[in-house]
């Protein structure tokens, strides 16, 4: 039987934060209680967005002269010094990611202003970038979070990234924790794949191949409608196309981006080695039926006491729809401990 729902008031929500404990437990919709099930439900279930406010659009310098774009919502009583916080989409995802624009819109209602970063070639982006995405690009987040210091640089500022995103969000945490912002004081990474070996191992299950296959063609799909990465597209996949995302990044992901192999880019790219060195507070939100991320790869991590790790019983990848009345004022459940985190935590 599901646990029933902690009702914390908001002096009680504070303390939890501060001090590390529990966060509100998740529980899943009635219907929705396998892994599978949530991960697949949540691609199709909106909520509100930012879909019908405007945004400006920024096109970013990043340190090997490529380009991405980041979308920019302001909301209206903002003002110079008012938070900020930056957001960033996971594998074959983009600003327009329904998880993004959920959760941009609940933080704009809450007088954050939310920068949805568009990863090299993904989004407004597609197209601009000579190099593809990867993992291992913290140094992409680190110029965004420096082009928004220049727009408002006495505003606090947030990170949040989802899935593959959180890994490049926990690695730029991590690897160099002294030359971070003063300003940058909270983050959040939900469903990281921090262990990116282990991750892509484990999809070796019947359904795990359904799942391999399936982002693989993503990739490769993204691929050719990039021109500028045409030569990169290895000649073997003329015909087939990738068939696991471990062939993708050993043939492309890798060469193209300076890795002796996959082997090598999952090893210098994960953010396992550096969970130890993270000083900012940092929430990890993960779930142990997430068909992606086996939950080995994260709960065993050694980290830093500035990082709290949430594993929810359910929820699947970048799921958690929740049933009605759980004292939330929707079913994202992920969504609400997003922004608890980043506006009840002192």
């Amino acid at each position: 039987m599901t646990e029933p729902m902690i009702d914390l008031n908001q002096a009680q929500l504070e303390e939890s934060l501060r001090t590390g404990a529990e966060l509100i437990p998740f529980e899943p919709h009635p219907l929705l209680k396998n892994g599978h099930v949530q991960t697949i439900a949540a691609a199709w279930l909106s909520g509100a967005d930012v879909d019908g406010k405007s945004a400006a659009s920024h096109i970013v310098d990043l340190p090997d002269g490529d380009q991405l774009v980041v979308h920019d919502n302001e909301p209206k009583d903002w003002t110079p010094g008012d938070p900020v916080t930056l957001l960033m989409h996971g594998l074959c995802g983009s600003s327009a990611s329904v998880y993004m624009s959920r959760i941009a819109s609940k933080l704009n209602d809450r007088g954050h202003r939310t920068f949805r970063i568009n990863q090299r070639g993904c989004g407004d982006g597609l197209g601009m970038s000579q190099f593809p995405y990867h993992a291992g690009r913290s140094a992409d987040l680190g110029a965004v979070v420096e082009y928004v210091m220049t727009l408002s640089p006495d505003s606090p500022i947030n990170v949040v990234g989802f899935s593959l995103g959180g890994n490049i969000v926990l690695k730029w945490l991590g690897e160099d924790p002294e030359s971070l912002p003063a300003k940058l004081t909270h983050a959040v990474a939900v469903n990281p794949p921090a262990d990116l070996q282990q991750c892509t191992e484990s999809l070796v299950s019947p359904v795990g191949r359904v799942y391999d296959r399936h982002f693989a063609r993503l990739l490769h799909r993204q691929a050719l409608d990039t021109p500028r990465w045409h030569d990169y597209i290895p000649e073997e996949w003329s015909s087939r196309g990738p068939r696991r995302i471990l062939e993708f990044d050993d043939l492309l992901t890798a060469p193209v981006g300076g890795f002796d192999s996959a082997a090598d880019y999952y090893r210098q790219s994960s953010a396992a080695r550096v969970l130890g060195d993270i000083r900012v507070p940092t929430l990890i939100l993960t779930s142990r039926n997430d068909p992606l991320i086996p939950i080995d790869t994260i709960e065993c991590l050694p980290r830093s006491n500035s990082v709290h790790l949430h594993v929810s019983t359910s929820g699947g990848h970048l799921g958690y729809v929740g049933r009605r009345g759980s004292g939330d004022p929707d079913r994202h459940w992920m969504d609400w401990r997003v922004v608890d985190w980043l506006t009840s935590a002192k």
